[in-house]
């Protein structure tokens, strides 16, 4: 693998929601997460851009098309060297593609796929740019994945085999099982579990944690902005604080804050 690939595998480099009411959604995540929005020009259809402070870019915001039998939801892109292997090795493993290719001038050739379990991701292949050195996130900007499945042993296998993600630390929960966390490169980016019993009928899915400066003053904008907190406050290990939450339209969606 060329340096310059190494540099792309298996990056988080964009997250989106898809949604029944984009103009609702806009102004619930820029007044909880306190992102800025704006329309994208270079898009076919209509598209939000979600940016944090200092300008840059982390999300995006569409319609659920017509004919797209999906609940709201967040979706990751990571980024491959090249969009086809990829996509060819994600059919190897089990996994299968749930869209066709997607072209955007500038931006870079996308496609939505599912893993042998059914959660669902997007990998990208971006235009050739200068990527910023990877380092810790910042406020407003993603800084957690975390996958809820049915078979965490054979989804580690997965997406290491994709993305070259590494496994590291395991956590013991108990009943639980096992809590996987891992790497792309030096940094952790994420954990996978299994799925709790109360959640049978949920699909495998990503979530996406965004980082926010107070997790307590975001409980309070998520519940008087039409959200619902479903799990959390909770301190993790190491002293961060996370909760996971529901959007009025019924996205999932997950907040972190650094230990006070």
């Amino acid at each position: 693998m060329t340096v310059a690939a190494a540099q792309v595998l298996g990056r988080h480099v964009w997250s989106e929601l898809m949604t029944s009411d984009p103009r609702a959604a806009e102004k619930f995540y820029t007044t909880v997460i306190g992102w800025t929005s704006a329309p994208f020009a270079g898009s076919p259809m209509p598209y939000t851009l979600f940016r944090r402070k200092g300008d840059v870019g982390v999300g995006g915001l569409m319609q659920t098309p017509d004919g797209m039998n999906m609940p709201p939801f967040w979706a990751m892109y990571i980024a491959v060297p090249n969009l086809d292997d990829a996509a060819a090795k994600v059919e190897r493993l089990g996994g299968s593609a749930l869209s066709e290719v997607i072209t955007v001038p500038t931006v870079g050739r996308m496609q939505m796929l599912k893993d042998a379990q059914g959660a669902v991701f997007y990998i990208i292949e971006p235009e050739p740019r200068d990527a910023p050195p990877d380092a810790d996130p910042e406020i407003g900007e993603p800084s957690w994945l975390e996958l809820m499945t049915t078979d965490p042993p054979a989804a580690m296998a997965f997406y290491q085999e994709l993305f070259n993600w590494q496994p590291s630390e395991a956590m013991d929960m108990g009943p639980m099982g096992r809590y996987q966390m891992f790497n792309r490169g030096e940094r952790m980016i994420g954990g996978m579990m299994n799925k709790p019993p109360e959640m049978a009928q949920v699909p495998p899915y990503w979530a996406i944690y965004f980082r926010v400066p107070d997790i307590n003053a975001a409980v309070e904008r998520i519940k008087a902005n039409g959200g619902q907190v479903v799990n959390g406050p909770m301190e993790v290990p190491g002293g961060d604080v996370v909760l996971n939450a529901m959007d009025p339209q019924g996205a999932g969606f997950s907040l972190h804050a650094k230990k006070a």
